[in-house]
């Protein structure tokens, strides 16, 4: 259960879900993750406006693997 949605809510965005096909599912899930990095990025650029792009990707990435203390070898 959804912790803010109502049980009658929920209950047809479940009804919803069961009617949309497999590869609806797909295209969905890819433009949620596409607009997630692209936030992650928009907040580090703001964070870092004198970042590169590359570096910019390269925390989007870390922020995603690693959340906390990435590995020396990514630092």
């Amino acid at each position: 259960m959804l912790l803010d949605t109502t049980p009658d809510i929920e209950a047809r965005q479940v009804e919803v879900w069961r009617r949309i096909g497999g590869e609806e599912r797909v295209r969905l899930g890819f433009e949620m993750s596409q607009m997630v990095r692209n936030l992650t990025k928009t907040r580090i650029r703001k964070e870092h406006p004198d970042w590169s792009e590359r570096q910019v990707v390269r925390e989007a990435v870390r922020c995603a693997f690693f959340p906390k203390d990435p590995p020396a070898w990514l630092r």
